[in-house]
């Protein structure tokens, strides 16, 4: 493998930009790659994505073999050298607990190939849709919380805390761009659509090119082809609502009505019917109802159609940390007791005013308050009082 100062001695591969990665960046020369990835067998492919195949396989670095992530780009991506590039000047910039991170690259005869850190656990987007594949258990309420904390400390690193004179806008934050670590520790990916401008907070950027992934894009970059921090925190607002639910961001099997997430999980919240949004598998453990009243809040507002009106992403992270606080307390106070799981208690919560910014009580039938308690059976019954 060879240092950047190496690589521009060479001459070779495709025409590089004005920049140089950082020392820690590596070239890989295309046999090590060829080597580490058996030669691209698809049965060491990870997933796949807009960019190419990412495969795994161990490299030799400083005479260590690590295993790493290697993401080769398909001829026929719509994205090119311009990613490409932007991917490696953003990872070897910007360093961070809660970014994934980039080892080195190759370009090789035409190659873009990126090599980054294996992430054993794969994607969110594999833990909320893909449940029971592979043996894998539902995540907990507890593991959700914590895997959206590190997500959004990433991106609010992204957005002030890099320590230069420059801020850098995602532009495609999505649950399949959130890895996990060994230790579910969540690191935000895919740099490639990202765009750096200067520090301060009324930074945008005008594009004559809407990117970004279906169901994920921000209403007004749509319309107006401005691009902001704001439309990064509308992206994680639709993460948010997948985690509350399994759901995907777009779902092409239902209705109109509930196709889009965010839009229909935003209904559900302005109906005071959250009991709708929650993933099924969540119900069967234990969420503690403040804790699921201030995430609910917190992804509504990112979602708000007016930008200036949703919150930073360090405003996300310190309401997710209290979330998650009060999950934690309500767990040490209520050992063996209630779970979350019966109707009456997820209907209730869902017309209380935790969902909603303003109090909205609804005022029940008393022939749904027979339906749901099965005629008042003393199966139903949580206690007397």
């Amino acid at each position: 493998m060879q240092r950047p100062d190496e690589e521009a001695k060479s001459g070779q591969g495709i025409k590089q930009p004005s920049f140089l990665p950082e020392k820690g960046c590596l070239r890989f020369s295309l046999a090590e790659i060829h080597s580490a990835s058996q030669n691209f067998d698809d049965a060491l492919i990870l997933g796949k994505g807009g960019f190419g195949n990412v495969y795994k396989g161990p490299v030799n670095i400083d005479n260590v073999e690590s295993m790493v992530a290697i993401k080769r780009l398909n001829s026929t991506s719509s994205q090119g050298a311009l990613e490409f590039w932007t991917e490696i000047q953003m990872l070897s910039k910007f360093r961070h607990c809660h970014l994934v991170s980039l080892i080195g690259y190759c370009d090789e005869q035409n190659e873009m190939i990126l090599v980054y850190e294996y992430m054993c656990n794969g994607t969110l987007a594999d833990h909320l849709h893909k449940v029971g594949k592979n043996g894998n258990p539902p995540l907990s309420w507890v593991q959700r919380l914590k895997i959206c904390i590190g997500s959004a400390r990433g991106l609010d690193y992204l957005h002030t805390g890099t320590g230069i004179q420059h801020r850098v806008i995602h532009r495609d934050v999505k649950s399949s761009n959130i890895l996990l670590d060994e230790h579910w520790a969540a690191k935000v990916s895919d740099f490639g659509l990202s765009k750096i401008g200067p520090a301060n907070q009324s930074f945008s950027y005008v594009s004559t090119n809407v990117k970004g992934t279906h169901g994920y894009l921000d209403p007004e970059y749509f319309l107006t082809y401005r691009l902001t921090r704001k439309t990064d925190v509308y992206a994680f607002g639709v993460v948010l609502f997948e985690v509350l639910s399994g759901r995907p961001a777009v779902d092409a099997r239902l209705n109109e009505k509930q196709l889009g997430l965010a839009a229909w999980a935003r209904r559900c919240v302005k109906d005071g019917k959250v009991e709708r949004i929650v993933d099924p598998n969540l119900r069967e453990g234990r969420v503690s109802p403040k804790s699921l009243g201030k995430f609910v809040k917190i992804a509504d507002r990112c979602l708000r159609r007016r930008p200036e009106e949703r919150p930073t992403m360090a405003h996300v992270v310190a309401c997710l940390e209290l979330a998650l606080k009060l999950q934690e307390g309500w767990d040490s106070s209520n050992v063996g007791g209630e779970t979350f799981s019966t109707k009456v208690r997820l209907f209730f919560l869902g017309a209380s005013p935790v969902t909603t910014d303003q109090p909205c009580f609804r005022k029940f039938s008393f022939a749904e308050l027979k339906g749901i308690t099965k005629n008042f059976s003393m199966d139903r019954v949580l206690g007397e009082g």
